[in-house]
Formats: C-alpha cells, structure tokens, sequence
C-alpha cells in the first residue's frame, strides 16, 4: 500500500506538474507571441526560420551553373500553412543578429569572391542621405523598446516561477517541440487555443508605429554569401512585376514572392505617397532595397555583405549604412516619365539637368554647319537604324574588300572615293572618312600566319612580321631607322626622319632648348602631325607625356598600324578639307618632324587649324628642312611660313640646331591675349566671327580664320593646367559650382564623384574581379568616357587609354585634355578610325543601349570584333536587356563570354575574342 500510496501520490504530483506545464507553456507562448510582435519590428525572422527547418518554410533553392564563372540563381516560395509558436528568450533579438553576423562569417570566402562583382555593379554617383542620423536615432529607439518589452516578460515570468518551476524545463520541451511541428495531442490542442491569441497579436502587429513596420526586413541568402534585404511591402508590390534580372550569364535572378494576407494596414503602406515612404524608411533599408515598382526605376545595388559600393563623401556618414542621395531620386524619377530614357549610370542620370548643362558635339557641329549654309539638313549623323533585336541568327560571312585584313570601312570606301572630283584629292579628301550609309556586318580575316602581339615594352622595339606583312616602309624609310625586317619580326631602332640617331636624344634635345617645354609636367598632351611609325610618342612615355600621333592611311604603307602594333597611340587621320576630331584649345604641344604638310597653302588652312586645337601659351614644334636648309625650295617655303605665322601672332621662341642629328627645329608659341590680334597692320588671316564654334569638329569643313583667345578668369584656356600628375585629379578651374554637371550633381562635385567611383570599380573588380590578364593589356578604349574617370583610374597602369566622346553625348572631351589625358569624337553609327586588331581591351560603359536609340546593334558588335585583337577583351556594363543582346551577339562569334553578373535591370559582361573567322566568303556588292 505504501508503495502503491507513493506510485498514488507520484502520479498526483506528476498530473499537477502537467497541468502546471500545459498552463506555463500556454502563457511561455502567449508571451512569445507578444515577443514576437514587438521583436518583428526590427528582425523578421521568418525566413531564416524557413532556411533552419526545412520544409516547414516551403522554400525551394537552386544553383545552376552555367558557365565557368557566371550561374543562375533561382528562389520560389509555395504557399505554407502559418508556422506554429516558436519559444523566444528574451533577448531573441540579439540572438538574431548573432544568427546573422555567424552567417556571414560562413559565407565569408563566398563575399570575398563577390566583391569584385558586385563593384562592378557600383551605384557611381550616389551620396549619403540627409536623413541619415534621424533614422539611425530611429533604429536605436526600436531596439530599445525592444528590449524593455523583452525585460518586462522576463519579469511576469519570474513572478509565475515560485509555483512552476519543478515543471519549467518540460514546458520549455514542450514548447520547442511545439515550434518543430510535434504530433502530441496535448502540444496540438495548446497550438489551437494560442490559434485565437495569436490573430490578435497580428492585428496589434499592424498598429505598430510605421517606422517599426518598415524595419521589418526578409533576408535572402544570395549566392555570393551575402543578403539582400527587402520591405514586406517590397516584396508584395513585387508580386505583379516581371522576374528580376538575377546573378546569372545565360540564366535569371528571380523571386516569385509568396501572397499574404493583405491587411488595411499593408494596403495603408502601399498607398502613401513615395516621399513619405523614403522619409520613414530606415537608413540600412533604402541602402540595400531592390525597385519596388517598375515606376521607381533604377535602384542602387548593393555588394555581397549589404554594403552598397557607392560613392560617399569624405564626411558622409557611417560607411556600412550608405543612402541614395536626393540627385538619384530625381534621376529615377525622370526614367520613369519617359520610356525611351536610359540611365547612364547604375540609377540613372538628371537627364533634364544634363540636356540643359551640356552641349553635345552633334549639336556643336550641326548649329555650325547650319550657320555656314552648307549642306544644310543632308548632313546629319542621326541616322534611325532599325533596333536589331537578334532574334535572328546571323550568317557570318568574311569581308570581300580590296583592303582585304586591313580593312577599314569608313577609309577603303571605294564608291564614295571614286566619285570625287579631282580638286578634292589636292585637299586630300580622298584620304578622309567616307562612311557606308550602313555598318558592314561581315568580319575581317586575320593575315595569314597571324600571332598574338609582342607584349609591352618589348613591341616598342620589334613587333611580329606576320601581324603586319608590309615592307614598303622598310625600302623606303630603312635607312632614317624607322623600320627593319629581322627574321621574323619588324624591328624599330626608334630612329626617324629627323632623328635618325634615336628619339630619345632628339626628346630631350629639344628640352634643352626651350626650357618651358618641361615634359611630363608642364607639358603633359602632345599631338604628333605625320607620325611615320610614331617612334616620337613611344618614347615620350619615358619622360610622362602622351601623344596622340595620326597619319593618312597608306601614305606610307601601314605606319600608323604599325605604331598601334608597337604598343603606342595613333589613329588614322589627315590634314584635309575637315576638322581633326579634337576640340579647340586641347593640345599643350604639337609636334610635326618633316611631316610634308603644306602649312603655308590655301591662305594657312592648316596651320590655323593647329592653331585651333592648341593650347593659348602651347609649343608648335616644327623640325623640317625649310628651317635650316637653304635649297630654293626650301627657302620659299620659309618665307612663306614666317609671314604666316606672323600674321597669326605666333611667337618664334628659339631655333636651334641638333648637330647630333644635323636638324634644325623652330619653336613658336601661341599667344596669351588678343593684343596682337588687334594691332596687326593687315587683318589676315581675319578672325572667325563671334558665332564661329571653335569645339564643332565633327564633319566641320576647315575655316581659315582665328578664333580670339579666351580672357574671363572663369573662361578656358585664360590659365594653364596645374602640373601633372596633380593635373589628374584636379576639377579644372573653368568648372563652375553653380553648373549642374553630367550626373545632376555641381559640376566640380560631379568630377570629383565620378573620379572617386571609377577608382573604387577599377580597384575592386576590374583588376582582380574579372579575370583580366594585365600583363597582357597595352592599350585600351573607353568607347563612351565622361569625365576620363575611368582612363585616371588606371594611371599607374603602364598603358594607355583613348577616350572616345560620344557625339550625341555631353561635350565632355575638354576636360578630359584639361586633366592630362586624351581622347577623340566618334560616331559609333560608324567605324572608328583604327586598323583591324589593335587594342587589347574596349570598356562600354552603358553604350549599347544608348545607340539602340539611333541606329543597330549589329554592326556595333561588329565593329568591336574588327578593333580588338585576338585574345582581347571587352568590358560592358549596361542595362540587362542590352548586355543579353550583345552576349548573344558575341557568342556567336565564338568570342569566349567568361562572366555575365545582373542585378537590379543592370549587368556586367566580360568577354574574349578568338581566333575564329568563318569560312563563308561574303558576296560581292
């Protein structure tokens, strides 16, 4: 009896424990919920439950590769039943945050891999918010009411623990149990009577103050180890959107977000006006949201961590919580008004600030050409090619040309060139750009035997024979060391025609004598008139200058695609009937070693030209026999050029004699002011009107007038650049505060922002995120530059970058010449003026999606196979529909795409050319 009394009384001990259990793990729930409520205002931990068990959260992720860098990440929610209770302790909220920083130390190796993406994917122009303390104060006050809720639970349930504790620790069992899905009836039946309690917390929930509900947040685990944090509201709004553009190279990102129930309270979110919403939401949400809607256009991105790579000022607030500044919202704001409008930058640009800021040089051009009364309307450039879609695939064919491997289209025009008059080759016009009227769409053969090139600085000195089979220049100019065959490479012993004993010596003899020249500091761009094979500018890279060298093409065999084959930078142009495609006042010397260009014809057509494109103070450096010979010839044509330059108030600083060489060279200088100008006896050559643009280059014919020297402190060309490399980094003084510049922002902000964003891109992705070889990269081409941002960010880089204004584009190029760097108008309606295969890298910085608007893809891409060589690159960051396009494209060309990354509508593709040619011959026209 005793023993049955004890199993009796045991029993009864263990029942009141039951029900002591049932009742404190009722209340441990009921508490929990309240928990739950309050901690959900600042970490919302649903998805992370999901992630821990399981199927019970109904998520379903996949990983597909697809290839060898790029994948497909793909998440879809199905429709589960409300999660049971879960028990929290009271300090559930910073459990969450351990839960979540141990995450991302697990993922740590994955964010390191990614940073490199998600910086090339970098928001270049935004700033912190104004706003950004208030909500910080806004995100401690949270936490603090979080944690005395949290304290006042732990109390209630101290005060119930003198008659449950001996049944605490199975309550607490039973209520984990409860959370993993249990089947004891007993745990089934408390799940039904917390169902009622529960439904009123949510409604609680709802009356929440805003702010908190907006903290609430989803995490995603990306593939890159990181999170992408996102509003409730977010993802309900993005229920009727289309699928997102995701982490991918053939594949998508995309969120099929599960329905819930909408509430008054959601519908309220939704509603409120956008200013409103941008006001309460927290710092680190904005920082790190997707688009909510399709109207709220481009939104920042964010690297793997949650931090947006993006600029911010020097005092801009704490770096891991950036904002998207005021300038951006207007930015996406714009976008949204007008289908066709396209962001040229990662969150779009002021589009209705930067039309009223800048001038383009299409409309420099055509205002100018409007106002000679020449040609008017039949000259435009805008032609409204058809969008080439590619959804056809297109039958690659080889070019049938004449020009064969050294095809360029808008020079080896043969029907355009024929049909000139024969005044017109006096004026060299038939070595000027004679554009199909559309792009070819066939590819240029590879010589036979070709070779990837020499690699810098040895192609300085020898390049492949193979790569350029010409010798003409060998016979020809062999002697003056321009050239030599030599097994099988062409060997330059850095001679020329007035420095045959080496252009090192002449560099620097020329130094001596005029000691304002002080290259590398004073003088920093060069322009190199008839360049042979640009020996001179090769090696002013020793002494920090870069010169743009430029001769006709085949006045002497392939000169110019020799000095691109050796490495140095040149282009194929002439001293015609046009405008070089340079703006006004942009060269600190120009250069022109027996060049055989007739300055004093045609009224001094020529020379004023260079007048134009030089530097108020700069050097005309003219090494030729008229200036120390004295052959009939040769005297004439001194006289003639004194009384010319006379006449146009140049300077002749010094002659001096290399008698190393046996040269003579004359230095003139460009005046300072116009007091010259209106003391001369005789007004010739007269100078242009007040209406004349001096920056219209594109398609301008030569005018034999001078254009006055600038005087306004605030005027370019008044004062010289500061010293380089200061130079570099330096927003020109001409910049003014009160002038928006490109991106919205005050110009000499916009410079300094831009500057800081490509150095952070260019650091962070290009040269170690890609996979570029950099050994392997000699030049490269900014196909749609700004500010020269990207070209200043490889400055320590031992190449060189050609920056290419668009025409349609703001006329940025003069302060791309006013840093220290160098560039040229194109049309990319049109092929540049370069020989097949000679840069290494081309970087388009959303420029396919601008030229959609004007003419075709096609024969873009096209283009871009003909420029780079064998085993070059491109980088291309643009939108996400026109970097489909162009992969499509390059693939079938069998260039090898190593990496394609989207977020957001905005992707990055990286890609390399091959050997590959067709076989198909393309039919005669």
């Amino acid at each position: 009896m005793a023993k049955g009394g004890r199993s009796s009384r045991g029993g009864g001990k263990r029942g009141a424990a039951s029900s002591s259990a049932s009742a404190c793990a009722y209340y441990a729930t009921t508490g929990l919920l309240v928990a739950l409520c309050v901690a959900g205002a600042y970490f919302l931990t649903s998805t992370s439950a999901a992630s821990a068990d399981g199927d019970a959260a109904g998520t379903v992720t996949s990983y597909r590769h697809t290839t060898r860098s790029s994948f497909a990440y793909e998440v879809t929610r199905e429709k589960a039943p409300p999660s049971p209770p879960r028990k929290v302790e009271a300090d559930d909220a910073r459990s969450g945050k351990a839960a979540e920083s141990g995450s991302d130390e697990e993922g740590a190796e994955e964010e390191r891999k990614s940073v490199a993406t998600a910086a090339a994917l970098d928001d270049p122009h935004a700033k912190p918010d104004d706003r950004d303390q208030e909500h910080v104060a806004d995100e401690e006050s949270m936490e603090g009411d979080h944690n005395n809720s949290a304290a006042a639970m732990e109390e209630e349930r101290s005060e119930e623990g003198d008659h449950v504790d001996a049944g605490e620790a199975n309550a607490e069992d039973a209520a984990a149990t409860i959370t993993h899905g249990g089947e004891d009836k007993e745990q089934e039946a408390l799940l039904e009577e917390s169902h009622e309690p529960r439904e009123q917390e949510q409604q609680l929930q709802l009356q929440m103050p805003r702010e908190e509900t907006r903290a609430a947040v989803v995490e995603e685990k990306s593939l890159d180890g990181g999170t992408m944090e996102e509003t409730n509201a977010g993802q309900r709004q993005r229920e009727h959107e289309q699928i997102n553009a995701g982490q991918a190279a053939g594949g998508d990102l995309r969120r099929e977000a599960q329905e819930e129930p909408h509430t008054n309270g959601d519908e309220r979110t939704e509603q409120e006006p956008e200013e409103e919403r941008q006001q309460h939401q927290p710092e680190e949400e904005r920082s790190n949201d997707q688009p909510q809607s399709e109207e709220e256009g481009h939104s920042t991105v964010s690297d793997a961590s949650g931090e947006a790579f993006r600029n911010q000022d020097e005092d801009g607030g704490d770096g891991d919580k950036p904002a998207v500044s005021e300038q951006m919202k207007d930015a996406d704001s714009n976008a949204s008004q007008d289908d066709h409008s396209v962001a040229d930058s990662l969150v779009g640009e002021a589009r209705t600030e930067e039309q009223k800021a800048w001038a383009t040089q299409a409309d420099q051009s055509h205002r100018e050409k409007d106002r000679r009364e020449e040609n008017a309307g039949s000259n435009e450039n805008d032609t409204n090619g058809a969008d080439n879609a590619g959804g056809e695939e297109h039958e690659w064919r080889v070019c049938n040309v004449k020009a064969g491997a050294d095809y360029i289209p808008c020079l080896d025009n043969e029907k355009a060139i024929k049909k000139l008059r024969p005044e017109n080759y006096r004026r060299y016009e038939h070595r000027e750009r004679h554009c199909p009227d559309e792009g070819p769409t066939c590819l240029v053969p590879l010589p036979s035997g070709y070779r990837r090139p020499v690699e810098w600085p040895k192609s300085r000195d020898r390049i492949w024979y193979s790569n350029v089979p010409h010798t003409k220049l060998v016979a020809v100019k062999g002697h003056q060391n321009w050239v030599k065959v030599s097994g099988q490479y062409l060997t330059f012993p850095g001679g020329g025609t007035q420095f045959i004993h080496g252009a090192l010596h002449y560099i620097d003899f020329l130094q001596q004598s005029v000691r304002g020249i002080a290259w590398g500091k004073h003088t920093r761009v060069v322009l190199d008139v008839g360049c042979g094979v640009a020996s001179f500018g090769g090696y002013l890279f020793e002494r920090d200058v870069v010169t743009v060298s430029f001769a006709p093409k085949d006045e002497h065999e392939a000169q110019v695609q020799m000095a691109l084959e050796r490495g140095i930078p040149a282009i194929s142009a002439v001293m015609g009937s046009k405008r070089l495609p340079f703006p006004s006042k942009a060269f600190d010397l120009v250069h022109c070693a027996r060049c055989r260009v007739p300055w004093h014809a045609d009224g001094g057509a020529l020379l004023l030209e260079l007048n134009r494109v030089l530097r108020p103070g700069g050097f005309f450096v003219w090494s030729a026999t008229p200036v120390y010979q004295k052959l009939t010839e040769d005297v004439e044509i001194w006289k003639a050029m004194s009384s010319l330059t006379k006449s146009m108030c140049w300077e002749l600083v010094s002659i001096k004699k290399d008698r190393l060489n046996g040269v003579g060279v004359a230095f003139y200088r460009k005046p300072t002011s116009n007091e010259c100008y209106e003391t001369r006896r005789r007004q010739q050559p007269p100078m242009c009107s007040d209406d004349d643009d001096a920056d219209a280059a594109w398609y301008i014919r030569l005018n034999s007038c001078m254009h006055r020297v600038p005087t306004g402190p605030s005027e370019r060309g008044t004062r010289w650049p500061v010293e380089w490399p200061r130079r570099v980094r330096t927003p020109p003084y001409w910049l003014n505060s009160s002038q928006a510049g490109v991106y919205g922002k005050p110009a000499p902000e916009d410079f300094t922002v831009d500057y800081e964003h490509w150095r952070r891109v260019v650091d962070r992705s290009y040269l170690n995120g890609l996979g570029v070889d950099w050994s392997r990269v000699r030049n490269v081409m900014d196909m749609r530059a700004a500010y020269g941002g990207f070209a200043a960010a490889l400055r320590e880089k031992k190449i060189w970058v050609m920056n290419v204004v668009n025409v349609d584009a703001p006329d940025t190029l003069p302060i791309i010449f006013e840093r220290g760097l160098f560039g040229m108008y194109h049309d990319w309606c049109e092929s540049f003026s370069t020989y097949p295969r000679t840069y290494d890298l081309l970087h388009a910085d959303h420029l396919f999606s601008k030229i959609k608007e004007r003419c075709a893809v096609l024969p873009v891409v096209v283009e871009v196979d003909r420029i780079v060589r064998p085993g070059g690159s491109i980088i291309v960051r643009d939108e996400a529909g026109a970097v489909g396009e162009v992969e499509k494209l390059l693939r079938s060309l069998h260039w090898d795409v190593r990496l394609t990354f989207s977020k957001n509508d905005e992707g990055v593709l990286y890609a390399e050319k091959s050997d590959w040619r067709p076989e198909l011959l393309e039919e005669p026209s």
